[in-house]
């Protein structure tokens, strides 16, 4: 019979403070090295966001003022949305905010859903369409609305061609009518979103487990039984990350307005981030384009709280 000697190691009190010293300095290196990027965020982004909310309750024009009038700025938005005849530019904002976000996040939730279907059928060339229906959201806003703004110029693009092969008839100025400029808006921001909303569809749609699809069609299922009862309600977390990201980029669409429309005929395509510019720094009502921007942020804090909300909750169960 054989025995093993153990030894216990001893740390002595140097050594064992040494070694604690350094545990905290690794548990206190992630901190220190975030610190910055934090405080940076706290101040121009959290900070600015209550210092935007105290102006709106302000009498600001061109220069910040520290007298409260109270709500008078949120009023006054008040009155122009119900009270204002023949409609002001904030009615204009808001009708035009409504017609974007229902046909742009309509649209591109479709659409992308559309195109997700035809490439999860293996088609042959996947590997290059991917790339080239995604490519639009590689582009900034300015690009897309300065190359879809010569695209329909009647002047310069679609219409112009069109005449020059024979057909004369043809007629397209949306861009320059008032009561239509909003919807080039809409195309151009399907054009450069949907490739990204069928990126996020596609991955779902190969994330669904095949065992379930096979199942369904041994039963008999056809195949618009199996999208429309099986496939469709598994992608339910997809459709609503895609829509909080759609009305995301719906509220602050700003420059695509701009480089498309410049605003449209008298304003016609302007949105409350184009009203809320206008107001703040060219018209020198600084109170009143802060509390549009209070309006705006609560309108996003509406979509995303719930959809946060929700996720932590399933989080935790």
């Amino acid at each position: 019979m054989s025995t093993v000697a153990t030894s216990e190691i001893k740390l002595t009190p140097e050594r064992s403070t040494r070694n604690s010293l350094r545990s905290r300095m690794q548990d206190a290196l992630p901190k220190i090295v975030l610190a910055p990027s934090f405080v940076i965020t706290l101040v121009f982004v959290y900070g600015f966001i209550l210092w935007t909310g105290f102006l709106s309750f302000t009498n600001s024009k061109t220069f910040p003022s520290y007298a409260l009038t109270g709500g008078r700025a949120y009023q006054r938005l008040w009155r122009w949305t119900f009270e204002s005849d023949p409609p002001s530019s904030w009615y204009t904002s808001i009708t035009n905010m409504g017609i974007f976000a229902l046909l742009y996040i309509g649209i591109c939730l479709a659409l992308g859903l559309l195109l997700a279907i035809l490439l999860d059928q293996k088609i042959r060339g996947e590997g290059l369409l991917r790339p080239i229906y995604l490519y639009p959201m590689a582009l900034s806003f300015i690009v897309t609305g300065v190359a879809w703004k010569w695209f329909l110029d009647p002047g310069l693009g679609l219409e112009q061609t069109l005449h020059q092969w024979g057909w004369t008839s043809f007629h397209f100025d949306w861009i320059k009518n008032k009561d239509f400029v909003i919807y080039t808006v809409v195309i151009a921001g399907v054009w450069q979103a949907s490739g990204f909303v069928m990126a996020m569809f596609l991955a779902g749609l190969r994330g669904i487990d095949g065992e379930i699809m096979k199942a369904a069609q041994i039963d008999g299922a056809t195949t618009i039984q199996l999208y429309r009862r099986i496939i469709i309600p598994l992608l339910r977390p997809v459709f609503l990350s895609a829509f909080i990201v759609l009305a995301h980029m719906a509220i602050k669409s700003y420059d695509l307005v701009v480089a498309l429309t410049s605003g449209g005929p008298g304003g016609s395509a302007w949105l409350p981030s184009n009203f809320m510019y206008e107001y703040t720094f060219k018209r020198n009502e600084m109170a009143v384009g802060s509390a549009s921007a209070i309006i705006m942020l609560m309108t996003i804090s509406a979509i995303i709280v719930p959809y946060l909300y929700s996720e932590l909750r399933e989080k935790s169960r």
